[in-house]
């Protein structure tokens, strides 16, 4: 299945027809959540499920994270990560 083209705002340096649903999931996760709008956050809803996304916020990839958009995600889902894993996952620019 091909990602839709409005995903493209949210992974600008990927072409989408080389990432796959599946195999990409946490890329594709991570980049939606962090810089998605309604209708891309509706379209990852639908793909992945909750439960998918919940678990992409609770074990984040190291450096692919803003801050407060890590932030909102976490109090969306009731979770916290220990602060080593937290300030891991945040972007450094």
């Amino acid at each position: 299945m091909a990602l839709p083209k409005f995903l493209q705002p949210c992974l600008a340096s990927y072409n989408l027809g080389q990432l796959n649903i599946k195999r990409d999931k946490i890329l594709i996760i991570t980049s939606v959540l962090n810089q998605g709008g309604y209708r891309t956050l509706k379209w990852l809803t639908k793909t992945y499920g909750q439960k998918e996304i919940k678990s992409v916020v609770r074990n984040p990839v190291r450096g692919m994270w803003y801050e407060w958009i890590l932030k909102y995600w976490l109090k969306i889902f009731g979770a916290k990560l220990p602060n080593q894993i937290y300030q891991k996952a945040i972007i450094k620019l």
